[in-house]
């Protein structure tokens, strides 16, 4: 009896431990599993995941400036930088907004508009490269030609200082007025020394002016704010600055950031972005000679 006993417990013991190892067995083989199929999923996930962009915010007049911008988001993607852009309608707040460092830079400006600028707020506001040039031009309003200008007339200039110097030397250059000689750049209504048809000369904000047209009999009107109103400076004004004057070079558009900060990359990047065969290929065809790349 008690070898029969021993024996039944033998056996007892033997299939306990089978069992025990075929439990292992498939915990393992299930373990194995899961592990097969999580390895891909996870070199999967890896491999789609997008890396994340770095954001540049830069701050521009609608047009042209923020539809030049908006041909550079992709090439500043493959670079590792998201775009944003803010539009403004004024001269005065995308300066500001950079300042305060709402903006990593803007682009609207020309050089003597930031000079002035920063003299005239205590800003530090500099440079990080030349984009292009609009001609300023004389548009007709209430009479048609230069010539057909009657004594009196009304001529409408922008109400900033270098944007009216600039109106006001293109208006000598017409010869219907004349500058206190060597004036240049500084030059205001108030110094005009000769002005034989006693014109009146309006000073009106930059972004009003195609909308006095209808009030004035001439205006002046910078590139960015014709082209927003529809007109072209080579179809449709009177007169315009030469592409090879010396205003070309003068009042080409900058990108402009705070002081020390044109060295940083993206501010590098952005600038070769916008300085790339692709935006310029868009300038010239969508502005026929309205706007003009400087580079």
């Amino acid at each position: 009896m008690k070898k029969i006993l021993a024996v039944l417990l033998v056996l007892t013991l033997i299939g306990a431990t089978l069992v025990g190892c075929g439990t292992k067995t498939d915990e393992g083989d299930k373990k194995g599993e899961v592990g097969a199929t999580a390895t891909p999923e996870n070199a999967e996930v890896s491999a789609t995941t997008t890396p994340q962009l770095e954001k540049i915010v830069v701050g521009a007049s609608t047009t042209p400036h923020a539809e030049i911008l908006e041909q550079t988001r992709p090439l500043l993607e493959k670079a590792g930088y998201e775009l944003e852009i803010v539009e403004y309608v004024d001269y005065v707040q995308p300066n500001l907004a950079l300042d305060s460092g709402d903006l990593d830079a803007n682009y609207f400006q020309h050089q003597p508009y930031l000079d002035q600028f920063n003299q005239e707020n205590g800003t530090d506001l500099v440079s990080a490269g030349i984009i292009h040039y609009e001609p300023i031009g004389i548009y007709p309003g209430k009479t048609a030609t230069i010539d057909a200008l009657a004594d009196g007339a009304q001529i409408a200039v922008p109400n900033d200082a270098t944007n009216e110097a600039r109106a006001l030397l293109l208006l000598e250059a017409q010869g219907l007025i004349t500058l206190t000689e060597g004036v240049g750049l500084n030059a205001t209504k108030n110094d005009i020394a000769e002005n034989p048809k006693k014109l009146d000369i309006v000073e009106i904000e930059a972004a009003q002016l195609a909308r006095s047209l209808q009030d004035v009999d001439l205006a002046v009107i910078n590139g960015n704010y014709a082209i927003e109103a529809g007109l072209n400076v080579a179809s449709d004004a009177i007169a315009f600055e030469e592409k090879d004057s010396a205003a070309a070079e003068t009042y080409g558009n900058i990108i402009a950031v705070k002081a020390g900060d044109e060295g940083r990359k993206d501010i590098k990047a952005l600038v070769e972005a916008l300085k790339s065969e692709e935006v310029k290929k868009f300038i010239n065809e969508k502005y026929e000679g309205a706007v003009v790349p400087k580079f």
